[in-house]
This record gives structure tokens, C-alpha cells and sequence, in this order.
């Protein structure tokens, strides 16, 4: 009967653990579900991380390692303005994190100056303790991914959340509706963007070939706006009808001028057409050889 009960309680155990297993309840509980990422230097330095962080949108824990704080502080003593200047920067960043509501930041006590880099240190604490990198650099992206750690770049963060289109940018656009102004358009693209052309409210049911100036970004989402394609005047018409004007002013000008002014104008216009009628001087061989030499 005791042996029963025995093997009764051993099926149970297996059970349990086999249902503990794939659920992976323990492991949540252990880390919270937070995964720990490792900073570089060179995300620290860039700053952007700080705002991100302040919108709530990490919810890992961040692992700043005691060699990353010596190396900015090493290039916060240097010699370099600029290096410098980046570096103290960075340390800012650092101390900005600690203080974001909800944000875990951990300072790594691992040792402050090693031999074999900053760089590799961090690919080797990443693989110890099953974490990612964040990092701006290039190369150390290269050899992470190679050596099977992940990495979190805010390059391609800021490049995937970049607007689609950009000033100068043509695209062909369906108006559906007026705009806040009587010159005004709107229409929308496929994410739902809304777009007011200038100067396109004859246009509403068509579809018009618009050319993006700028955009506007706020909490409450976006709004891009655009013009229509051709819509400036050519050079051609702008210069014709620039003329016009000057020759009904000369002609009003000449019929409100006083008997003295018109005799001026007069003896103008009658010097001019002496100058123009004076013979020309005939080319000496100085002025054959001036002209040769010019060629």
C-alpha cells in the first residue's frame, strides 16, 4: 500500500514540474520579465535613449557597467574639448536614467579598466548573464551579432519611426475635404495621415499630384502638408507681367508731364538719337591685334 502511495506521489511531482516547465511561471517571477540590457558608451553619449526611457516605452532592466562609467569618465579628463564635453554629457544621461519613474538601472561592479576592451567586455557579460546589447556602434553591432548577442540600436529605432515622406517628396493624393482655410484641401494617406494641400480647395474629388513642404508632429499624432505640383507661376508669364505695368506707368507719366518736363524729355530722346547716329571710328591695327589677342 506504501508503495503505491509512493509511486501515486512521484506521478505527481512529475506532473507539476513538467507543467511548471512550460508554463515557465519561475523564471518571470525570478526576473520580473524584464530582460537585462547592457549600455555602450556610445548610446549613453547619443542621449536619445533618455526620452525614450521617459515615455515609459523600456521595460527592461538597464545594466550600465562600472567599465562604461571609467571610460566616459576617462574621456571626461581629456585633453579633447569636444570629447569632453560629449562625455559629461553622457554621464548626465546616466544620472537622468537613475531618476525616470519606473525604470530599472543597475550599475554593473564589474572592474573598471580592462585589458581586453570595453567593447569585448560588454559581448562577454551580455553571453554570462543572457542579456542584449544597446549600442550606436557599428562595428561593435557587427561582432555582437556574430558572436550571437542580440543588439538594440536606436539608428534603426529612429529609422523605422522616420516619416515616410519628406519636404520635396511628390506623391498622388485623393482631396475628400476642405480645409481650416478657404484655400485648403485634405486628404490622407494609407496609415491614416492626414495632408492639407494649399491652395487646392477647386480640386476636392480629384486626384492631385502634391508636393510635401513640412510636417508637424505632436502628442496627438501627425499632420503633413503639401502644395500642388506646378502650382507656381513660370518665369515666363511672371516677367510678361512684369512689363505690362512699367509701360502703362511710362505712358501715364508722359501724359501728366508739364510742358518743361516733356521739352526735357525731348532734348533726352534727341541726344540720344545723335549718339546712336554718330559714325564709328574706324579699327587702327592696335585695335585688330587688342582683338586678336582676346580670342
Amino acid at each position: 500500500m506504501e508503495l503505491y502511495i509512493i509511486l501515486a506521489l512521484v506521478v505527481v511531482l512529475v506532473e507539476t514540474t513538467i507543467l511548471v516547465l512550460r508554463s515557465g511561471g519561475p523564471s518571470l517571477v525570478k526576473n520580473g520579465g524584464r530582460r537585462k540590457v547592457f549600455i555602450d558608451t556610445s548610446s549613453i553619449i547619443d542621449g536619445r535613449i533618455l526620452p525614450v526611457a521617459e515615455t515609459g516605452f523600456i521595460g527592461d532592466e538597464l545594466i550600465v557597467p562600472k567599465s562604461v562609467l571609467s571610460e566616459l569618465q576617462l574621456l571626461a579628463d581629456g585633453a579633447d574639448s569636444e570629447k569632453r564635453a560629449r562625455a559629461r554629457f553622457g554621464l548626465d544621461v546616466v544620472a537622468s536614467l537613475q531618476k525616470v519613474q519606473g525604470l530599472k538601472v543597475t550599475i554593473l561592479r564589474d572592474e573598471p579598466f580592462v585589458s581586453e576592451g570595453v567593447d569585448n567586455r560588454l559581448i562577454a557579460l551580455a553571453k554570462k548573464y543572457g542579456g542584449l546589447i544597446m549600442t550606436n556602434d557599428f562595428n561593435l553591432n557587427k561582432v555582437a551579432v556574430v558572436e550571437g548577442v542580440t543588439v538594440l540600436n536606436i539608428n534603426d529605432l529612429a529609422q523605422n519611426l522616420r516619416s515616410e515622406f519628406l519636404p520635396g517628396d511628390k506623391l498622388k493624393l485623393d482631396l475628400v475635404q476642405k480645409g481650416s482655410s478657404t484655400d485648403q484641401a485634405v486628404g490622407y494617406l494609407q496609415d491614416g495621415t492626414m495632408v492639407v494641400v494649399e491652395g487646392a480647395a477647386g480640386q476636392i474629388g480629384n486626384n492631385v499630384e502634391v508636393e510635401f513642404i513640412r510636417h508637424l508632429q505632436t502628442s496627438a499624432g501627425k499632420m503633413m502638408f503639401a502644395k500642388k505640383t506646378g502650382s507656381d507661376m513660370p518665369k515666363s508669364q511672371t516677367r510678361q507681367t512684369g512689363r505690362k505695368p512699367q509701360r502703362q506707368t511710362r505712358e501715364k507719366r508722359a501724359e501728366q508731364a508739364s510742358p518743361s518736363e516733356k521739352k526735357e524729355q525731348k532734348s533726352v530722346s534727341k541726344q540720344d538719337s545723335r549718339s546712336q547716329r554718330r559714325p564709328r571710328r574706324k579699327e587702327t591695327n592696335e585695335d585688330r591685334l587688342v582683338r586678336l589677342a582676346n580670342k
